[in-house]
């Protein structure tokens, strides 16, 4: 809160101030959900989620990704976790590292992401089938709970 003084000392009036920060990037949405107790490793989640992303046409050629001191104080994780992270999507053709402009989605042919939702999609397939499994729901049970969601009857 501030407060405006007159020269003898008195308080005329008082105004609270509300600072917001622009980023250019809508991280939170991206990154929402990483899971520092979870057993996969936090530059793993951070990179999947990135090439869920990319994959599924959220983040377009040529879009920035948060810096790295950015995702990291966000996060609230150390910053090498980040640049593990976006160094493994360099290595993997995701994104390009520019050394003081900032880390970018690489354009992708159509049937590289193609490719990608493929196995963004059979890793759901897993996930779902792992937590049925520990949750002792049989596979006749996990399809006809799938016919009922989808509205259709699989062959």
């Amino acid at each position: 809160m501030l407060k405006s003084r007159t020269l003898d000392g008195a308080c005329e009036g008082q105004a609270t101030v509300i600072l917001y920060r622009y980023t250019g990037t809508r991280s939170r949405p991206l990154f929402h959900g990483i899971d520092p107790r979870s057993p996969i490793p936090l530059y793993v989640q951070i990179a999947e989620r990135v090439r869920l992303a990319i994959a599924t046409g959220t983040l377009g050629s040529a879009a920035p990704l948060p810096s790295v001191r950015q995702l990291a104080a966000e996060l609230r994780i150390n910053p090498a976790t980040v640049t593990q992270a976006y160094r493994d999507l360099e290595d993997q053709g995701f994104v390009e590292i520019r050394h003081g402009a900032g880390t970018f989605v690489r354009e992708l042919a159509p049937g590289r992401r193609a490719r990608e939702r493929t196995l963004q999609a059979l890793g759901l397939v897993r996930k779902l089938l792992a937590e049925a499994r520990r949750s002792g729901v049989s596979l006749a049970e996990l399809q006809r709970a799938l016919e009922a969601e989808l509205g259709v009857k699989a062959t």
